[in-house]
């Protein structure tokens, strides 16, 4: 089956889940009975985020019955922590994010869908400088402290077969990362697989070679769907809906790239469609995964990746699949 013949199936499951949840008659968004919810983006307005303006313009939220505002979010520990306090209802956050952070401090979130089936961290550098883990000993990396590709090095270095501590991290804010690549102040960045090609229009068209930590570790989850653990107890259905509608609109914006981005840019005049577009093409491979369900969460592989990042020394606790939350949107 070829990876376009899937994903057409997922997008019709996505639709069956969402009318089997509930959503078939199309209740009116704005109707006095239509539940209003904020989505919290994963990181600011780029293309990678463009799927929930997407569900909300092609009306997949307003058949849910759901009136939703987005707002750009800044990154998974603080959506985990506006949604925890219930100032927000729903958004992405990176799974080794969340782990992590709940491991060292415990807060009211679940994970209840995969936006990603595997994980978008990595390294990038300018002309294949760094284009295999052999290379990365005595490399200088820039990253925001505490990143998802900060987090994730030492199971990555450790499956790589090299020293995690032969590589300098140098902390950075995540708007300078894209100008110090292409300053060559550093070797490397941080970075998402789907950032490629912002960072190629920073470096002025150069080729960005990015080194993919799913090579080495393929089970990794990327981004997942994140919701309060007292919503999920008291308004499963709303997740439901939420969830299906959310899937379909992101299953939709990567096999409709150029679409999605002017969606995006109807709400953002500032965003690059080229760029947001191109995003969204090199995410496509992370969200479909192995061609299985869209949006699943595999409980299995959560406690693999629970224990994957507890053997590296990354966790000061080690949390429990139940506090993470696994809510695989398939089954009605």
């Amino acid at each position: 089956m070829s990876a376009r013949t899937r994903l057409v199936a997922a997008v019709a499951a996505a639709a069956l889940t969402l009318t089997v949840a509930g959503c078939g008659d199309s209740e009116k968004a704005d109707s006095p009975d239509a539940a209003s919810v904020t989505y919290l983006t994963s990181f600011g307005t780029f293309g990678r985020d463009a799927y929930a303006y997407v569900a909300l313009e092609k009306g997949y939220f307003k058949e849910a019955g759901l009136n939703v505002t987005i707002k750009p979010g800044t990154g998974t520990v603080d959506v985990m922590k506006l949604i925890g306090s219930g100032q927000a209802d729903y958004g992405p956050g990176d799974l080794s994010g969340v782990i992590t952070t709940l491991a060292n401090e415990k807060m009211p979130v679940r994970v209840v869908a995969a936006i990603h089936q595997r994980s978008m961290a990595g390294i990038a550098s300018l002309e294949k400088a760094i284009d295999s883990p052999e290379k990365l000993p005595g490399a200088s990396i820039a990253d925001s402290s505490g990143s998802t590709n900060m987090i994730i090095f030492p199971a990555y270095a450790k499956a790589a077969g090299i020293d995690p501590k032969s590589v300098k991290f140098v902390p950075s804010s995540p708007q300078s990362l894209p100008q110090l690549l292409a300053a060559g102040s550093v070797d490397a960045i941080g970075q998402f697989a789907a950032g490629k090609p912002l960072l190629e229009k920073a470096a002025g068209g150069k080729t960005v070679t990015m080194l993919p930590y799913a090579d080495k570790l393929p089970d990794l989850y990327g981004n997942g769907l994140l919701v309060s653990a007292a919503k999920l107890e008291s308004n499963r259905a709303e997740v439901e809906k939420f969830t299906a509608a959310l899937v379909k609109g992101l299953l939709y914006a990567v096999e409709h790239p150029e679409e999605a981005a002017q969606l995006l840019k109807k709400h953002d005049r500032t965003a690059d469609e080229k760029v947001a577009a191109a995003e969204l093409t090199e995410m496509r491979p992370y969200v479909l995964g192995d061609g299985g369900p869209a949006g699943k969460l595999d409980r299995a592989r959560v406690e693999a990746m629970i224990k994957l990042l507890a053997g590296t020394g990354t966790l000061k606790s080690t949390p429990s699949a139940d506090d993470i939350g696994v809510y695989d949107i398939a089954k009605p």
